[in-house]
C-alpha cells in the first residue's frame, strides 16, 4: 500500500469512523469523507460529521440514502421504535438492513469518480452488536463484488475489525486521538455528543471499553 494513494472514509462522525480517519490520515496522502443522509433520527450526527471533517481538512460530501428509511423501520431511523438489544437470537432494533451493503456500494462509486481505490470503514466483527453486515466475510465478498462490478481494484479496509471497545480506545491513543474522540463525536442512540446519555446500548458499550482502555493505561485492575 503506498502513502501517495487516496482513500474515502464511510463516515459518521461516531466514535469508530473516527478512529478510522485519523488512521487513514497517517496511511493515505489524500483523504476525503463520505456520509450519509439515510432518514436518522437525529440530524446532529451529519452536523457532527462535516464539523470534524472541516476541522481535520479532510472533504465531506453527503449523500442521500433516505431510500432505507422507506425500506427498514427501525429504531434508528423511526422515533416510535424503542432502541433495545436483541433477545433470543434476535437482532437489534437498531439493525439497519442492507445500510452497509448499500454504503459501501455507494462510496466506491464515490470513490472510482474520484479517483480512490481505497476505501476505509469502521465496522467491526469483535464488538458488532449481532450485525450481519459487519463481519469480516461479508467485507471481503462485497469487495470482490465492486472489484467485479466495475472492473476496478478497490480494497476495503477495516482497522478495527478484530478490535474491541477497548483496543479500539487505545488504537485512538496510539494515533494521538484519544482526547477528541472522546470529546468531539457522536455515537449515542439519543444524539448527544461526547460521553453520550451513559444509557443506551452504544453509550454502554462506548463508555464501559473507555473505562477498561484507561484503568489499563494507568495500570488499574479491572
Amino acid at each position: 500500500m503506498s502513502k501517495k494513494e487516496k482513500a474515502v472514509v464511510v463516515f459518521s462522525g461516531g466514535q469508530d469512523s473516527t478512529t478510522c480517519l485519523f488512521w487513514a490520515l497517517q496511511q493515505f496522502e489524500e483523504v476525503l469523507t463520505v456520509t450519509f443522509d439515510y432518514g436518522q433520527r437525529h440530524s446532529a450526527e451529519i452536523e457532527c460529521a462535516k464539523e470534524i471533517a472541516d476541522d481535520l481538512g479532510v472533504s465531506f460530501k453527503v449523500l442521500d440514502m433516505r431510500l432505507i428509511n422507506q425500506l427498514s423501520p427501525n429504531a434508528l431511523t423511526r422515533s416510535d421504535i424503542e432502541v433495545k438489544d436483541g433477545e433470543a437470537g434476535e437482532l437489534p432494533s437498531t439493525f439497519v438492513a442492507g445500510r452497509n451493503h448499500l454504503f459501501l456500494s455507494f462510496a466506491s462509486v464515490y470513490a472510482r469518480e474520484m479517483g480512490a481505490r481505497h476505501l476505509v470503514t469502521g465496522v467491526c466483527e469483535t464488538d458488532f452488536s449481532g450485525y450481519p453486515d459487519c463481519r469480516d466475510v461479508f467485507v471481503k465478498s462485497l469487495n470482490v463484488t465492486l472489484n467485479l462490478a466495475m472492473d476496478e481494484q478497490f480494497v476495503i479496509h477495516t482497522p478495527l475489525m478484530w478490535l474491541n471497545k477497548k483496543e479500539t480506545w487505545k488504537l485512538a491513543g496510539e494515533l494521538e486521538a484519544f482526547g477528541y474522540v472522546r470529546s468531539r463525536t457522536l455515537t449515542c442512540y439519543h444524539g448527544i455528543r461526547g460521553d453520550g446519555c451513559r444509557e443506551c446500548p452504544s453509550c454502554k458499550l462506548r463508555l464501559e471499553g473507555m473505562r477498561q482502555y484507561l484503568a489499563e493505561r494507568e495500570g488499574i485492575r479491572v
